[in-house]
């Protein structure tokens, strides 16, 4: 449905008004030039969380920096043989990396309010796919030694949906001994 910067405007007044925690702007990148003349008529005051596929450019980064609060970063893939496989974008770990390095450059410190609901930073979100623990360890290992401070979402819920013929890999959900490798590995990483 096609809307105004002024109607989008409002559209974030409204949820600013009904109490909502933040405006979060879901793969927002095809939109920055209406989102940028959105906020120019208003910006509310609650957070905007940039939720990305982690597929970014610096540029992008950049500009969503001027209005976002939060970065929801995806890091899918520190493999480039499953990111061409599964997603086909042989450099994504590599591109995604940097546009997280970008992020992090460019928001700061994580900050909380006093119920403890994020306000600025950067969240990396990995979901664990099946037999894939060890990629998922990468993920860990990235964010601890590149990312000062920045939370870090380890998620289990893959469902497997689809045409996955060619992927028999990923015809079922992660196990919860899969799930427990990696948490695990997050706690005892720090």
């Amino acid at each position: 449905k096609a809307i105004t910067y002024e109607r989008l405007a409002n559209i974030f007044k409204n949820l600013e008004e009904l109490g909502a925690h933040n405006i979060n702007l879901v793969n927002p990148t095809h939109y920055l030039d209406a989102i940028e003349k959105a906020v120019s008529y208003y910006k509310p005051n609650i957070p905007f969380v940039y939720n990305s596929s982690g597929y970014e450019t610096a540029e992008a980064i950049e500009r969503a920096a001027k209005f976002c609060d939060i970065f929801l970063m995806d890091l899918k893939y520190m493999s480039s043989e499953k990111a061409g496989k599964y997603s086909s974008a042989k450099d994504y770990p590599e591109v995604a990396k940097k546009a997280i390095l970008k992020c992090q450059e460019l928001i700061g410190d994580n900050v909380y309010d006093k119920d403890g609901i994020m306000q600025r930073g950067l969240i990396v979100r990995h979901l664990i796919l099946p037999l894939c623990t060890n990629d998922a360890i990468k993920v860990i290992d990235f964010a601890k030694n590149n990312l000062k401070g920045a939370a870090l979402s380890l998620m289990s819920q893959y469902t497997p949906f689809g045409n996955l013929e060619n992927y028999k890999e990923l015809q079922r959900k992660i196990t919860k001994r899969e799930y427990n490798k990696v948490l695990d590995y997050a706690i005892t990483s720090g």
